[in-house]
Protein backbone atom coordinates (compact mmCIF):
# COMPACT_ATOMS: atom_id res chain seq x y z
CA UNK A 1 0.00 0.00 0.00
CA UNK A 2 1.55 3.30 -1.09
CA UNK A 3 1.48 6.56 0.86
CA UNK A 4 -1.63 7.92 -0.91
CA UNK A 5 -3.54 4.71 -0.24
CA UNK A 6 -2.52 4.82 3.42
CA UNK A 7 -3.80 8.39 3.70
CA UNK A 8 -7.09 7.55 1.98
CA UNK A 9 -7.57 4.61 4.35
CA UNK A 10 -7.58 6.87 7.39
CA UNK A 11 -11.07 7.18 8.93
CA UNK A 12 -11.26 10.94 8.35
CA UNK A 13 -10.66 10.64 4.61
CA UNK A 14 -12.88 7.54 4.28
CA UNK A 15 -15.77 9.58 5.66
CA UNK A 16 -14.85 12.68 3.66
CA UNK A 17 -14.82 10.98 0.26
CA UNK A 18 -17.71 8.54 0.83
CA UNK A 19 -20.92 10.45 1.51
CA UNK A 20 -22.67 7.34 2.92
CA UNK A 21 -20.60 7.90 6.10
CA UNK A 22 -21.43 11.56 6.50
CA UNK A 23 -23.32 12.60 9.61
CA UNK A 24 -27.10 12.86 9.57
CA UNK A 25 -26.90 16.64 9.75
CA UNK A 26 -24.46 16.89 6.86
CA UNK A 27 -26.67 14.77 4.59
CA UNK A 28 -30.00 16.35 5.51
CA UNK A 29 -29.21 20.05 6.07
CA UNK A 30 -29.23 21.02 2.35
CA UNK A 31 -32.80 19.68 1.93
CA UNK A 32 -34.23 20.95 5.23
CA UNK A 33 -35.89 23.96 3.47
CA UNK A 34 -38.03 21.47 1.53
CA UNK A 35 -39.07 19.80 4.80
CA UNK A 36 -40.13 23.19 6.14
CA UNK A 37 -42.13 23.75 2.95
CA UNK A 38 -44.10 20.58 3.71
CA UNK A 39 -44.59 21.78 7.32
CA UNK A 40 -45.92 25.09 6.02
CA UNK A 41 -48.35 23.35 3.67
CA UNK A 42 -49.55 21.07 6.48
CA UNK A 43 -49.58 23.96 8.98
CA UNK A 44 -47.78 21.68 11.41
CA UNK A 45 -44.13 20.97 12.21
CA UNK A 46 -45.12 17.47 13.24
CA UNK A 47 -47.54 16.41 10.50
CA UNK A 48 -45.72 13.07 10.20
CA UNK A 49 -47.35 11.88 13.43
CA UNK A 50 -50.54 11.19 11.46
CA UNK A 51 -48.82 8.95 8.90
CA UNK A 52 -49.26 5.76 10.95
CA UNK A 53 -52.10 6.36 13.45
CA UNK A 54 -51.58 3.09 15.35
CA UNK A 55 -47.89 3.75 16.11
CA UNK A 56 -46.59 6.18 18.74
CA UNK A 57 -45.52 9.46 17.11
CA UNK A 58 -46.27 7.86 13.74
CA UNK A 59 -43.10 5.85 14.23
CA UNK A 60 -40.85 8.90 13.91
CA UNK A 61 -38.97 8.73 17.23
CA UNK A 62 -39.22 7.03 20.64
CA UNK A 63 -41.70 4.36 19.53
CA UNK A 64 -41.81 1.00 21.32
CA UNK A 65 -40.79 -2.00 19.22
CA UNK A 66 -42.95 -4.24 21.41
CA UNK A 67 -46.06 -2.22 20.66
CA UNK A 68 -45.31 -2.43 16.94
CA UNK A 69 -44.80 -6.20 17.10
CA UNK A 70 -48.16 -6.41 18.88
CA UNK A 71 -49.76 -5.02 15.70
CA UNK A 72 -48.15 -7.62 13.42
CA UNK A 73 -49.59 -11.14 13.04
CA UNK A 74 -47.54 -13.30 15.40
CA UNK A 75 -46.62 -15.82 12.70
CA UNK A 76 -44.77 -13.11 10.74
CA UNK A 77 -42.01 -12.27 13.25
CA UNK A 78 -39.58 -14.23 15.49
CA UNK A 79 -40.74 -15.45 18.90
CA UNK A 80 -40.20 -12.50 21.21
CA UNK A 81 -40.34 -11.67 24.91
CA UNK A 82 -40.37 -8.21 26.46
CA UNK A 83 -38.18 -7.60 29.51
CA UNK A 84 -38.75 -4.68 31.87
CA UNK A 85 -36.19 -3.39 34.35
CA UNK A 86 -34.97 -4.48 36.78
CA UNK A 87 -34.20 -7.64 34.79
CA UNK A 88 -33.48 -10.60 37.02
CA UNK A 89 -31.22 -12.87 34.91
CA UNK A 90 -32.62 -16.17 36.14
CA UNK A 91 -36.21 -15.05 35.70
CA UNK A 92 -35.46 -13.93 32.13
CA UNK A 93 -33.73 -17.24 31.33
CA UNK A 94 -36.81 -19.06 32.65
CA UNK A 95 -39.11 -16.87 30.55
CA UNK A 96 -37.05 -17.71 27.48
CA UNK A 97 -37.36 -21.44 28.20
CA UNK A 98 -41.09 -21.23 28.89
CA UNK A 99 -41.66 -19.33 25.64
CA UNK A 100 -39.78 -22.05 23.75
CA UNK A 101 -37.06 -19.73 22.44
CA UNK A 102 -33.89 -21.49 21.34
CA UNK A 103 -30.36 -20.08 21.21
CA UNK A 104 -28.90 -18.18 19.46
CA UNK A 105 -31.06 -15.22 20.39
CA UNK A 106 -31.05 -11.53 19.58
CA UNK A 107 -31.42 -8.92 22.34
CA UNK A 108 -32.18 -5.28 21.55
CA UNK A 109 -33.54 -2.20 23.34
CA UNK A 110 -37.29 -1.72 23.09
CA UNK A 111 -36.62 1.75 21.73
CA UNK A 112 -34.13 1.61 18.89
CA UNK A 113 -31.16 3.84 18.11
CA UNK A 114 -29.45 2.89 14.83
CA UNK A 115 -28.48 -0.59 15.94
CA UNK A 116 -26.89 0.36 19.27
CA UNK A 117 -27.46 -2.21 21.97
CA UNK A 118 -28.30 -5.04 19.56
CA UNK A 119 -26.43 -8.19 20.54
CA UNK A 120 -26.39 -11.82 19.46
CA UNK A 121 -26.64 -14.18 22.44
CA UNK A 122 -25.22 -17.66 21.87
CA UNK A 123 -25.84 -19.17 25.31
CA UNK A 124 -27.69 -18.52 28.59
CA UNK A 125 -24.61 -16.85 30.11
CA UNK A 126 -24.73 -14.19 27.36
CA UNK A 127 -28.39 -13.51 28.15
CA UNK A 128 -27.65 -13.23 31.87
CA UNK A 129 -24.86 -10.75 31.16
CA UNK A 130 -27.12 -8.66 28.92
CA UNK A 131 -29.72 -8.53 31.70
CA UNK A 132 -27.12 -7.16 34.10
CA UNK A 133 -25.77 -4.59 31.64
CA UNK A 134 -28.92 -3.29 29.96
CA UNK A 135 -30.00 0.16 31.21
CA UNK A 136 -33.27 -0.02 29.27
CA UNK A 137 -36.25 -2.31 28.80
CA UNK A 138 -35.42 -4.72 26.01
CA UNK A 139 -36.63 -7.50 23.75
CA UNK A 140 -35.25 -11.01 23.39
CA UNK A 141 -35.97 -12.72 20.08
CA UNK A 142 -35.17 -15.95 18.36
CA UNK A 143 -32.47 -15.39 15.76
CA UNK A 144 -34.05 -15.51 12.28
CA UNK A 145 -31.58 -17.91 10.68
CA UNK A 146 -32.46 -17.11 7.08
CA UNK A 147 -29.77 -16.28 4.51
CA UNK A 148 -31.10 -13.04 2.98
CA UNK A 149 -32.05 -9.72 4.55
CA UNK A 150 -33.72 -6.74 2.93
CA UNK A 151 -35.40 -3.49 3.84
CA UNK A 152 -38.57 -2.92 1.83
CA UNK A 153 -40.07 0.58 1.83
CA UNK A 154 -43.86 0.60 1.54
CA UNK A 155 -46.37 3.41 1.02
CA UNK A 156 -50.16 3.34 0.75
CA UNK A 157 -52.48 6.31 0.56
CA UNK A 158 -55.34 5.94 3.08
CA UNK A 159 -58.40 4.73 1.25
CA UNK A 160 -56.42 3.07 -1.52
CA UNK A 161 -56.96 -0.66 -1.95
CA UNK A 162 -53.33 -1.35 -2.81
CA UNK A 163 -50.00 -0.01 -1.59
CA UNK A 164 -46.67 -0.03 -3.37
CA UNK A 165 -42.98 -0.69 -2.86
CA UNK A 166 -40.93 2.51 -3.23
CA UNK A 167 -37.49 1.03 -2.61
CA UNK A 168 -35.65 -2.15 -1.67
CA UNK A 169 -32.27 -2.40 0.02
CA UNK A 170 -30.40 -5.66 0.50
CA UNK A 171 -27.58 -6.02 2.98
CA UNK A 172 -24.15 -7.59 3.02
CA UNK A 173 -23.07 -8.22 6.60
CA UNK A 174 -19.56 -7.41 7.77
CA UNK A 175 -17.74 -10.62 6.77
CA UNK A 176 -14.05 -11.38 6.24
CA UNK A 177 -12.67 -14.04 3.90
CA UNK A 178 -9.54 -15.83 5.04
CA UNK A 179 -6.40 -16.13 2.92
CA UNK A 180 -4.36 -18.37 5.24
CA UNK A 181 -1.79 -15.62 5.80
CA UNK A 182 -3.28 -12.54 7.41
CA UNK A 183 -5.04 -12.18 10.74
CA UNK A 184 -8.66 -11.07 10.87
CA UNK A 185 -7.47 -7.66 12.09
CA UNK A 186 -5.08 -7.32 9.14
CA UNK A 187 -7.84 -8.29 6.71
CA UNK A 188 -10.07 -5.65 8.26
CA UNK A 189 -7.38 -3.01 7.83
CA UNK A 190 -7.45 -3.59 4.07
CA UNK A 191 -11.07 -2.54 3.60
CA UNK A 192 -12.49 0.95 4.21
CA UNK A 193 -15.82 -0.34 5.52
CA UNK A 194 -14.07 -2.54 8.10
CA UNK A 195 -11.62 0.16 9.17
CA UNK A 196 -14.49 2.33 10.43
CA UNK A 197 -15.69 -0.58 12.58
CA UNK A 198 -12.34 -1.62 14.07
CA UNK A 199 -12.87 -0.02 17.47
CA UNK A 200 -16.26 -1.74 17.87
CA UNK A 201 -14.85 -5.03 16.57
CA UNK A 202 -12.05 -4.88 19.15
CA UNK A 203 -14.66 -4.57 21.92
CA UNK A 204 -16.81 -7.33 20.48
CA UNK A 205 -14.15 -9.90 19.57
CA UNK A 206 -10.91 -8.99 21.36
CA UNK A 207 -8.17 -11.58 20.80
CA UNK A 208 -10.17 -13.39 18.15
CA UNK A 209 -9.06 -10.68 15.71
CA UNK A 210 -5.55 -12.17 15.92
CA UNK A 211 -6.70 -15.45 14.35
CA UNK A 212 -5.60 -16.40 10.85
CA UNK A 213 -8.50 -17.83 8.87
CA UNK A 214 -7.74 -20.66 6.42
CA UNK A 215 -7.96 -19.73 2.77
CA UNK A 216 -11.53 -19.68 1.50
CA UNK A 217 -13.12 -19.60 4.97
CA UNK A 218 -15.56 -16.74 5.64
CA UNK A 219 -16.32 -15.34 9.08
CA UNK A 220 -19.23 -13.04 9.83
CA UNK A 221 -18.05 -10.39 12.30
CA UNK A 222 -21.31 -8.49 12.84
CA UNK A 223 -24.57 -10.46 12.51
CA UNK A 224 -26.77 -7.37 12.09
CA UNK A 225 -27.86 -5.75 8.84
CA UNK A 226 -27.31 -2.23 10.13
CA UNK A 227 -25.42 0.44 8.21
CA UNK A 228 -24.00 1.94 11.39
CA UNK A 229 -22.61 -1.51 12.26
CA UNK A 230 -20.80 -1.90 8.93
CA UNK A 231 -23.33 -3.62 6.69
CA UNK A 232 -23.08 -2.72 3.01
CA UNK A 233 -26.40 -1.50 1.59
CA UNK A 234 -27.25 -2.40 -2.00
CA UNK A 235 -30.09 -0.84 -3.97
CA UNK A 236 -32.20 -3.75 -5.24
CA UNK A 237 -35.32 -1.74 -6.00
CA UNK A 238 -35.49 -3.44 -9.40
CA UNK A 239 -36.71 -6.56 -7.55
CA UNK A 240 -40.07 -4.90 -6.87
CA UNK A 241 -41.99 -7.18 -9.20
CA UNK A 242 -45.79 -7.19 -9.38
CA UNK A 243 -45.81 -10.52 -7.50
CA UNK A 244 -43.57 -9.21 -4.70
CA UNK A 245 -45.54 -5.97 -4.40
CA UNK A 246 -48.78 -7.91 -4.11
CA UNK A 247 -47.35 -10.13 -1.38
CA UNK A 248 -45.83 -7.26 0.64
CA UNK A 249 -49.10 -5.34 0.34
CA UNK A 250 -51.00 -8.40 1.57
CA UNK A 251 -48.69 -8.69 4.60
CA UNK A 252 -48.67 -5.03 5.58
CA UNK A 253 -52.38 -4.45 5.15
CA UNK A 254 -52.73 -6.86 8.08
CA UNK A 255 -50.96 -4.29 10.29
CA UNK A 256 -53.69 -1.88 11.47
CA UNK A 257 -53.08 1.78 10.74
CA UNK A 258 -49.79 1.26 8.89
CA UNK A 259 -49.33 3.32 5.71
CA UNK A 260 -45.74 4.49 5.52
CA UNK A 261 -42.41 2.97 6.47
CA UNK A 262 -39.80 0.31 5.98
CA UNK A 263 -40.07 -3.36 6.79
CA UNK A 264 -36.78 -5.13 7.56
CA UNK A 265 -37.20 -8.77 6.69
CA UNK A 266 -35.15 -11.96 6.53
CA UNK A 267 -36.08 -14.65 4.03
CA UNK A 268 -34.82 -17.70 2.17
CA UNK A 269 -35.15 -16.63 -1.46
CA UNK A 270 -36.80 -13.94 -3.54
CA UNK A 271 -38.93 -16.54 -5.30
CA UNK A 272 -40.33 -17.83 -2.00
CA UNK A 273 -40.86 -14.30 -0.67
CA UNK A 274 -43.01 -13.57 -3.73
CA UNK A 275 -45.16 -16.50 -2.61
CA UNK A 276 -45.26 -15.38 1.03
CA UNK A 277 -43.12 -18.31 2.18
CA UNK A 278 -40.18 -18.63 4.60
CA UNK A 279 -39.76 -15.07 5.82
CA UNK A 280 -39.54 -13.30 9.17
CA UNK A 281 -40.15 -9.60 9.86
CA UNK A 282 -37.24 -8.33 11.94
CA UNK A 283 -38.53 -4.79 12.39
CA UNK A 284 -41.24 -2.48 11.13
CA UNK A 285 -40.30 1.20 11.09
CA UNK A 286 -42.65 4.12 10.58
CA UNK A 287 -42.34 7.82 9.78
CA UNK A 288 -38.70 7.95 10.88
CA UNK A 289 -37.69 5.42 8.23
CA UNK A 290 -35.04 6.35 5.74
CA UNK A 291 -35.13 5.10 2.14
CA UNK A 292 -31.96 3.17 2.93
CA UNK A 293 -31.45 1.96 -0.64
CA UNK A 294 -29.98 5.43 -1.17
CA UNK A 295 -26.88 4.35 0.83
CA UNK A 296 -25.71 2.05 -1.96
CA UNK A 297 -22.10 3.20 -2.59
CA UNK A 298 -22.89 3.44 -6.30
CA UNK A 299 -25.31 6.31 -5.66
CA UNK A 300 -24.39 9.98 -5.41
CA UNK A 301 -25.52 12.40 -2.75
CA UNK A 302 -27.82 13.93 -5.37
CA UNK A 303 -29.62 10.60 -5.77
CA UNK A 304 -29.96 10.43 -1.98
CA UNK A 305 -31.51 13.90 -1.81
CA UNK A 306 -33.96 12.97 -4.56
CA UNK A 307 -35.06 9.84 -2.66
CA UNK A 308 -35.36 11.68 0.65
CA UNK A 309 -37.62 14.31 -0.91
CA UNK A 310 -39.67 11.70 -2.80
CA UNK A 311 -40.40 9.86 0.44
CA UNK A 312 -41.11 13.05 2.36
CA UNK A 313 -43.75 13.77 -0.27
CA UNK A 314 -45.34 10.36 0.37
CA UNK A 315 -45.31 11.00 4.12
CA UNK A 316 -46.90 14.42 3.67
CA UNK A 317 -49.69 13.15 1.39
CA UNK A 318 -50.50 10.19 3.65
CA UNK A 319 -50.50 12.35 6.77
CA UNK A 320 -52.76 15.00 5.20
CA UNK A 321 -55.34 12.40 4.16
CA UNK A 322 -55.34 10.83 7.63
CA UNK A 323 -55.65 14.31 9.16
CA UNK A 324 -58.71 15.02 7.02
CA UNK A 325 -60.14 11.73 8.33
CA UNK A 326 -59.83 13.00 11.91
CA UNK A 327 -56.29 11.97 12.95
CA UNK A 328 -54.76 14.95 14.79
CA UNK A 329 -51.26 16.21 14.17
CA UNK A 330 -48.96 16.16 17.18
CA UNK A 331 -49.00 19.47 19.04
CA UNK A 332 -45.94 21.71 19.00
CA UNK A 333 -45.49 21.17 22.74
CA UNK A 334 -45.60 17.37 22.43
CA UNK A 335 -43.29 17.47 19.43
CA UNK A 336 -40.66 19.47 21.32
CA UNK A 337 -40.99 17.06 24.23
CA UNK A 338 -40.44 14.10 21.90
CA UNK A 339 -37.24 15.61 20.48
CA UNK A 340 -35.91 16.48 23.96
CA UNK A 341 -36.58 12.96 25.20
CA UNK A 342 -34.93 11.48 22.11
CA UNK A 343 -31.82 13.64 22.51
CA UNK A 344 -31.44 12.50 26.12
CA UNK A 345 -32.13 8.89 25.12
CA UNK A 346 -29.46 8.90 22.39
CA UNK A 347 -26.92 10.43 24.76
CA UNK A 348 -27.61 7.72 27.31
CA UNK A 349 -27.59 4.80 24.90
CA UNK A 350 -24.39 5.98 23.18
CA UNK A 351 -22.58 5.96 26.53
CA UNK A 352 -23.81 2.56 27.64
CA UNK A 353 -23.95 0.36 24.54
CA UNK A 354 -21.38 -0.78 22.00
Amino acid sequence: MNLLQKVLHRPFFIRLFNWEYWSFGTVYTPVIPIWFWYCLRARSFFFFSASNPSIENGGFLMESKKKIYDLIPEAYYPKTIYVELPADPQNVVNKVKNKGLLFPLIAKPDIGARGMGVRKLNQPADLEQYCLESPLAFLVQEYADLPLEAGIFYCRLPGEKKGRITGIVTKEFLTVHGDGQHTIRELCQQDKRFILQLAALEKMHGEMLNEVLPKGIAKELVPYGNHARGAKFIDDSHRATAALEMQIDKILQQVPGFYYGRMDIRFRSWEELEQGLHFSIIELNGAGSEPTHMYDPRHSIFFAWKEIIRHWDWCYRISKINHRKGIPFMSFRDGRKMFRENAQFEKTIAQLYI
